[in-house]
């Protein structure tokens, strides 16, 4: 079902018991909310959680927002480089409020949430600029944005490159999303071929916008570095980041982690850039640990933050 919210018409996906807590999930650059993988929401949903995946504004079946025009992407990151403002259609903070609109929408004083990639970036500044309506906060292979963080693998920046199919050749875009895919994936826990292309081929089928996913490309440049932002989170936080992640490599997880104060944090081995199937269990477990955090306590006291295995949840 489509919500109003801030202006636009949000995409929504709510399952889990009306009682439940309410779990608010953030999806990444140009990803649907069915990013996340229904075994996830299942498992939440048997730990107690209402769960809810939105469409950001422009991806999915949300809002588009075609009336703004296609952006220059290498005008714009000639001046990120320079270190220049970057116009942008939007910005993250406005995604931040589309997601307070649908709490809004829904009668929802707070929610729990997680975000990935980008919907982890959209999610800090939700919860810094919004620290009531957000009762835990997951952070799931996302960045602050600071420069001095290692920048992704030039195979990846190769591959995001690369021009996308013209047009809505079906077969040619799930070719390209499938070598992208192979790019940024976990070299741990690769998927079977054939059941990646049948989850992509749905994706596109579902929806296909490029120029939704260049706005929100010129959104994140726009955006810069988020590091003083997140210094004031004060809720319970995890860091979840693959050590394999070649788009946004393990340190942004690890500089997220010191720089929040009792941040947790699982850092695991083998993962990449996405949600593979075998670690669902141990995603599930460490969001449903952190969203415990909030009766037992809330955060830990500054310098808390874990870095190693050791504080893995079990699956």
């Amino acid at each position: 079902m489509r919500v109003p919210s801030n202006g636009v018409e949000i995409e929504l996906d709510d399952q889990g018991p009306a009682s439940g807590e309410p779990l608010l999930l953030i999806m990444g650059l140009g990803m649907q909310l069915t990013a996340w993988p229904e075994a996830l929401v299942r498992d939440l949903v048997a730990r107690g959680f209402r769960v809810l995946r939105i469409d950001n504004r422009d991806a999915g079946l949300s809002t588009s927002l075609d009336h703004l025009g296609v952006p220059n992407l290498a005008a714009a990151a000639m001046r990120h480089w320079l270190r220049l403002p970057v116009p942008a259609p939007y910005r993250l903070a406005d995604m931040a409020a589309d997601a307070v609109g649908v709490l809004d929408a829904l009668g929802l004083a707070a929610a729990h949430v997680c975000g990935a990639s980008m919907g982890g970036m959209v999610a800090q500044h939700l919860a810094a600029a919004h620290p009531q309506r957000v009762r835990s906060l997951t952070l799931m292979m996302t960045t602050t944005g600071a420069r001095r963080l290692p920048q992704p693998r030039w195979q990846v920046q190769r591959a995001l490159l690369q021009s996308r199919p013209a047009g809505h050749d079906e077969a040619a875009i799930v070719a390209h999303l499938m070598r992208l895919w192979a790019v940024i994936g976990s070299p741990a826990y690769p998927p079977p071929p054939d059941r990646l292309r049948e989850r992509l081929t749905a994706t596109v089928r579902r929806a296909w916008r490029p120029a939704g996913v260049a706005r929100q490309l010129v959104a994140i440049a726009a955006d810069g570095d988020r590091s003083v932002l997140v210094q004031g989170l004060r809720m319970p936080v995890r860091i979840i980041h693959g050590e394999a992640d070649p788009l946004v490599p393990v340190a942004a997880g690890r500089d997220l982690a010191a720089r929040i104060a009792g941040a947790e944090a699982d850092f695991v081995p083998g993962m990449g850039h996405d949600l593979p199937e075998k670690l669902l269990p141990r995603f599930a477990a460490g969001i449903a640990a952190n969203a415990a955090r909030v009766s037992s306590g809330a955060a830990a006291p500054a310098g808390a933050a874990s870095t190693g295995a050791g504080d893995n949840p079990a699956p």
